[in-house]
């Protein structure tokens, strides 16, 4: 049986071509703690593996960094570096300071959400374990909380370390309506 490792998983994201100018792109901008992360990673894989386009329906392109400095400001500063250097890509990049997500987060979503220390922090509390996954822009490595069993099996598994069971169930069920082999296991 095939083994899912780090290195077929970089190959399947990259595979998509956004991922690509992305990944050569974000280093240039001199951003901290800077990740790409979510949809833009486990929907390449998921789409590689139907068959399907490696970019369709992939809404959004997130990339997670950490500064201390909790300012809008300093945040909107990024997102606008950001948004310029990708505008010819014709998609919608989306770009959060991980130190900030808990002065928003609970009107968001609802309940509490308490400080991240680090870039990865965000990643560990992605609503389902298959889904924990960032590639450190300038390493290019793969950072994944769970490792790679849950995506490999096409497992989708409310996530522990953030258990909010109403909003896993609805983002499970979204994405069984694009991936109808995706497994639920409560």
């Amino acid at each position: 049986m095939f083994s899912l490792t780090d290195e077929h998983l970089l190959t399947s994201i990259h595979e998509n071509p956004v991922n690509r100018v992305l990944s050569a792109t974000l280093p240039l901008l001199d951003i901290p703690d800077c990740m790409l992360t979510a949809g833009a990673l486990f929907q390449s894989f998921w789409n590689h593996r139907s068959g399907l386009p490696v970019e369709q329906g992939i809404k959004d392109y997130d990339i997670a960094y950490f500064d201390p400095d909790l300012s809008w400001e300093a945040e909107d500063r990024v997102i606008n570096r950001v948004q310029q250097a990708c505008a010819h890509l014709g998609v919608n990049v989306e770009v959060r300071n991980q130190a900030r997500v808990h002065l928003w987060y609970e009107a968001k979503f609802g309940g509490v959400y308490s400080p991240l220390t680090r870039v990865t922090d965000g990643i560990d509390r992605y609503l389902i374990r298959s889904t924990c996954l960032g590639v450190d822009v300038r390493t290019g490595k793969l950072y994944s909380t769970h490792g790679l069993d849950d995506l490999q099996n096409n497992v989708l598994r409310m996530n522990e370390l953030n258990p909010r069971p109403g909003l896993f169930r609805e983002k499970a069920a979204s994405y069984q309506l694009r991936w109808p082999w995706l497994v639920l296991v409560e």
